[in-house]
């Protein structure tokens, strides 16, 4: 068959469109990860959770509901969900409710129906339940796992047992929370109870049965914990805290940890009151979270600091009074903690109640979202503050434009695996939040596509799933 100049012409004009058609559809249709949010919303009886997932479009950041889900969380007031490392199994924390039906739960009305439960994570994001495991303590608030892959970790805000408490800590001690530390099947996602090796049959306390203990005693008035640099970092209060979610802390609690047996150690250099010379106390006072990225970790500390100057000539912060602050540190010997030379940073002068942190992947920049107050159910000052990371030395400076929208209250920030987009879900208007993540500038712009999405109720957590679909 032959062709006339112009036939050839529209024939190659055809393909050519078809090869660009093509392209375009296979991009559009791809799956970088799965975002899935865990929340309080009735969904079935027993008052249970949800979680809820989505597929990430990796060229517009879109999101789309995964299909099957929501589902129930299995269990009542879910606060915590962990991925393993393997992407195969997913854990949700459930904290549970008091006796009047809440999720306040304090040490004198405890939490009951506290559990993990275990979903298999299947094709296309899909969830499936399988089991239902419970924490050795009361309260159970935060959950983490392991890099491994090999160890679930849950920190109790209230042990079971006083005399476990002195037999663990000293003979002073009658209170104190826990660890539980589960080991994860490899191959059913089932959980096990790790059990002390400190506390054995030979050395029980008679008051103390049974034996060997079957969880890890830590201070009293647990606020978060952390792993970082081969120990667990506990950040505790000074005073009891009413209920939950815990505030106050301000002494941090190092315990080795043995990634693989489990077994936790409290490091010799014991307690740890964290300063801050620019508080009304000279002290880390209302410390309400303790998280790390790229190697350091931070305190975001919830109270007033009046900063007199940039502790270097490159940062960009005006001296004066802030509502909140973050202080960054690095894990020296038996998990003590040294401050960064740069100091305390503060947050963006017009937010407050900084809940949770995120070093973007590249180690470029931190974001910082901010509760903000809750007055009367009223959530002002919810935005993203925003920081370009400096090293050698190490230093935290604003970036231009910030701070950034975000829904109303976010819970939880976090980044897609193609770490092109940020997303936050928001417990004020029970929405998720996305936005692009500018590499050049650290910005955070607006998608060309839908922003924000509706949630079953009010979010508590959210991860990433860094597969492909």
């Amino acid at each position: 068959m032959r062709f006339t100049k112009f036939g050839l012409a529209l024939l190659i004009g055809a393909l050519s469109l078809g090869v660009v058609f093509g392209v375009t559809s296979c991009v559009e249709s791809y799956t970088v990860g799965f975002l899935y949010v865990t929340g309080t919303a009735t969904l079935s009886t027993g008052n249970y959770g949800f979680i809820s997932g989505y597929k990430i479009d990796h060229n517009t950041g879109k999101l789309a509901p995964v299909n099957g889900l929501p589902i129930s969380s299995e269990g009542a007031n879910p606060v915590r969900a962990v991925l393993t490392s393997s992407s195969r199994f997913l854990y949700v924390l459930n904290r549970g409710v008091d006796a009047e039906g809440n999720g306040d739960c304090t040490t004198d009305d405890p939490c009951t129906g506290s559990t993990i439960t275990q979903f298999i994570v299947g094709g296309n994001g899909i969830l499936t339940y399988q089991n239902t495991f419970y924490t050795q303590g009361i309260n159970p608030f935060r959950l983490i796992g392991d890099p491994t892959g090999n160890y679930l970790l849950a920190l109790d805000h209230d042990s079971p047992s006083s005399a476990a408490c002195q037999a663990a800590l000293g003979a002073s001690v009658t209170s104190c929370g826990d660890i539980t530390v589960f080991q994860i099947n490899q191959n059913t996602g089932r959980l096990s109870v790790i059990q002390d090796a400190a506390v054995t049959a030979a050395n029980c306390p008679s008051a103390l049965l049974p034996c060997p203990l079957t969880y890890f005693p830590v201070p009293a008035n647990p606020v978060d914990f952390l792993l970082s640099g081969g120990y667990i970092l506990t950040l505790t209060a000074a005073n009891p805290q009413a209920s939950f979610p815990y505030s106050g802390g301000g002494i941090v609690w190092p315990y080795a940890y043995s990634s693989t047996s489990g077994q936790l150690t409290l490091s010799a250099n014991s307690a740890q009151q964290l300063s801050d010379p620019y508080t009304a106390s000279g002290l880390v006072g209302e410390g309400n979270a303790i998280v790390s990225g790229s190697g350091v970790v931070y305190v975001l500390d919830n109270e007033p600091a009046t900063i007199p100057s940039c502790p270097t000539t490159t940062c960009n912060f005006n001296p004066g009074t802030y509502s909140s602050h973050i202080l960054p540190f690095t894990v020296g010997t038996g998990g003590a903690l040294q401050s960064e030379t740069s100091g305390i940073v503060p947050d963006d002068p017009s937010l407050s109640n900084p809940i949770q942190l995120l070093v973007e992947s590249k180690g470029k920049y931190l974001y910082l979202a901010n509760d903000g107050s809750n007055v009367a159910g009223i959530y002002p000052a919810s935005n993203i503050a925003a920081y370009v990371i400096q090293t050698s030395p190490y230093e935290l400076s604003f970036v231009l434009g910030e701070p950034f929208g975000s829904g109303s209250a976010p819970q939880c920030i976090v980044e897609d695996p193609s770490n092109q987009f940020i997303y936050e879900a928001n417990e004020g208007d029970s929405t998720i939040t996305g936005r692009i993540l500018d590499p050049l500038s650290g910005e955070l712009d607006g998608m060309r596509v839908t922003s924000t999405y509706p949630l079953p109720g009010p979010p508590t957590w959210c991860l990433m799933d860094g597969r492909t679909g």
